[in-house]
């Protein structure tokens, strides 16, 4: 817990060196009515997590997770997905700020969920996980859109480039709420009202 908020700072002085970092909408998340929430970005590179962590820069401990197969190039060994949706829920429910060193209660616990988008040329973004709304649903908490966009003419990262990282309105908790537990009538509508959300942070 303590390295995390040692090392804080040091990412966000590097990665302030390397790009411009800007960030939009980052009072949003005092609009969250549940005690934790999902910080929901779109993905284009690998470090887009990283933007997410020091835009908000000081607070409760967040959280990264992904698909388990986003992992496979990495050298951690991720547990299977069923066991990462356990844990995921358990953080928000409980508001533990930590999964990697002793779970102890704390305040509002934050976790950062990602997504994929196509190639900049093609100008849309490829649907969210329905395990983003599984979670959120079972856990009853918040949704927080996030548009990360790099100023560059594709679209892609670029050392030194601009990165707006753009917080949009909390999508409220009630509106995951599935009567079974893959609704897929409210896990469609959940991933278009994410897409709508994307597409109006410019």
């Amino acid at each position: 817990m303590v390295l995390y908020y040692i090392l804080l700072p040091l990412a966000w002085l590097v990665f302030h060196i390397g790009f411009r970092v800007h960030t939009v909408g980052r009072e949003n998340l005092r609009k969250v009515q549940t005690k934790g929430c999902i910080i929901a970005p779109n993905h284009v590179s690998a470090i887009d997590p990283v933007f997410i962590v020091i835009s908000r820069f000081w607070g409760r401990r967040m959280l990264v997770f992904a698909k388990r197969s986003c992992l496979r190039s990495t050298p951690c060994s991720p547990g299977s997905s069923a066991a990462a949706a356990r844990s995921a829920c358990a953080v928000l429910r409980m508001s533990w700020r930590s999964l990697t060193g002793p779970w102890r209660p704390a305040g509002r616990g934050r976790l950062c969920s990602s997504s994929r988008r196509v190639p900049a040329k093609r100008g849309r973004f490829l649907p969210p996980k329905s395990g983003l709304f599984v979670i959120a649903a079972q856990a009853g908490v918040d949704v927080v859109p996030v548009r990360i966009r790099y100023d560059t003419p594709d679209g892609k990262m670029r050392l030194f480039c601009r990165v707006n990282v753009i917080y949009g309105e909390p999508m409220p908790a009630a509106q995951f709420a599935m009567e079974s537990r893959r609704d897929m009538k409210v896990l469609r509508a959940n991933k278009q009202a994410l897409l709508d959300a994307w597409e109006q942070l410019k």
